[in-house]
């Protein structure tokens, strides 16, 4: 696949490394910008919480982990 994209490409291999080069970027752009943050709000890890009281102990989280009744 990769070859393909390299062979299709104009021109020698310096004007082909900084069009690959962009071509990342601009992927890497659109993933971190535009699809990471539409799909944030249904990912699994948005829904945990750590909490401590204010003398630093933890607090047990209804629905944590089996068998840690806050000691």
């Amino acid at each position: 696949m990769y070859g393909l994209i390299w062979r299709i490409m104009p021109g020698p291999w310096v004007s082909k490394l900084i069009m690959t080069i962009g071509l990342i970027v601009g992927v890497a752009g659109l993933l971190w910008f535009v699809v990471f943050p539409e799909i944030s709000p249904h990912m699994p890890f948005n829904d945990g919480a750590v909490s401590t009281a204010p003398g630093g102990e933890e607090i047990p989280v209804p629905g944590g982990v089996p068998g840690d009744e806050g000691d």
